[in-house]
């Protein structure tokens, strides 16, 4: 092979998650390269691990969601073997910000862990309460309303990711604990931020008050004119509400709220799905960074797989998925690491094929766990 030829090999390589790639919609999911896929990314990331704050931070909460969801589909003992090992070095603890819903998001793994592994007096779910109780019922400043900045910190969850961080883990909670206080706790906090927040137009989540359109001259604006919504921002928002609806129970009388929410926003970004099937990171400016985001595509792809697999996202939308996860794959280097995601950060902004982070691996695993269970 001369030299132009593996240069121009190079270059495809290079750029196959930020070019069209053409994938055919009807192309088959083979399940045991997506499990190989996934095994990898896990030993990868496991190897190389990586923290914004701490190792109980939301980064990690949000890899070891994913790690749990691969658990639950494939109950490959590696998966577990992770989760316990996390856990116990952590001492299931929590972070240390007990205000902020980012700092209990690692508890998803742990309970999890107690409701899936079966050894008696392993884990440790009192920091989880702790930081749950304390949360919810003490009080702080944005609770009180008196951080008027920019941000709009005058509700507890005042940012569209948080909706990911910690209403799962309080449905779930709930749902081990049989103390359905909590999800009603859940509901009222979350209303919050659904008011504040989500642009019923648009079918999508603001991040926070900085984005959220006011018709005038001073909203933030894509170069395009459209408002801005970040495909993570709303990734978390979307992949949250089927981590919720999945243990929330069938007679719960906000259920329809929650499934009606999800449904609008699984619509709105099937409508909005690049040719290449991957999101970019600003969702309807795609042409600010056309190229496409790993971490918010593998949050949708998780959501409306899920979706397909409960009967809330018609089956005719499986080759869109499809497709979504096929460029998903063909973003994973050959060593398993998971490229072009975004780094951490609060509105739209470029990846390259080789940012990486452990939410995105995290988003990997939550979307090939869905994958697998398509018929």
């Amino acid at each position: 092979m001369n030299k132009t030829i593996l240069t121009l090999v190079a270059v495809v390589l290079l750029f196959n998650c930020s070019t069209a790639q053409k994938v055919a919609e009807s192309q088959s999911i083979d399940k045991s390269k997506v499990k190989s896929s996934m095994i990898k990314a896990l030993e990868w990331q496991e190897a190389h691990p990586i923290i914004a704050l701490a190792p109980t931070d939301w980064t990690n909460g949000a890899y070891y969601t994913g790690v749990a969801r691969a658990h639950k589909t494939t109950k490959d003992m590696m998966y577990m073997a992770a989760l316990k090992n996390q856990a116990y070095w952590n001492d299931w603890q929590t972070f240390d910000r007990i205000h902020h819903a980012d700092d209990v998001a690692i508890s998803y793994s742990y309970l999890y862990i107690d409701m899936n592994e079966g050894r008696k007096n392993f884990v440790d779910l009192e920091p989880t309460k702790k930081f749950l109780d304390a949360h919810l019922y003490e009080d702080d400043n944005w609770k009180a309303g008196t951080d008027k900045s920019e941000y709009g910190r005058t509700i507890l969850w005042w940012w569209c990711d948080a909706l990911f961080m910690a209403p799962p883990v309080l449905n779930l909670y709930a749902k081990h604990t049989n103390q359905p206080k909590y999800l009603d706790d859940m509901h009222k906090f979350y209303m919050e931020t659904y008011n504040q927040l989500y642009d019923e137009e648009e079918r999508l989540f603001a991040r926070d008050m900085r984005f959220v359109w006011t018709g005038s001259d001073n909203d933030n604006k894509e170069p395009n004119g459209k408002k801005v919504f970040w495909s993570r921002g709303n990734g978390w928002v979307i992949a949250g509400l089927a981590l919720i609806l999945d243990d929330m129970p069938e007679d719960y009388k906000h259920r329809p709220f929650y499934e009606k929410l999800y449904k609008e926003m699984a619509a709105k970004m099937l409508e909005i799905q690049p040719e290449d099937g991957l999101w970019r990171t600003s969702l309807l400016s795609p042409e600010s960074y056309d190229h496409g985001e790993v971490s918010g595509s593998g949050f949708h792809t998780f959501a409306l797989a899920w979706g397909i697999n409960n009967g809330l996202v018609d089956k005719k939308h499986t080759s869109a998925v499809i497709k979504a996860w096929n460029a998903i794959a063909a973003c994973q280097h050959d060593d398993g690491r998971v490229g072009w995601v975004q780094n951490i950060g609060a509105f739209p902004e470029p990846a390259s094929y080789d940012s990486w982070q452990n939410f995105g691996a995290g988003a990997f695993l939550m979307a090939g766990s869905e994958i697998l269970k398509l018929k």
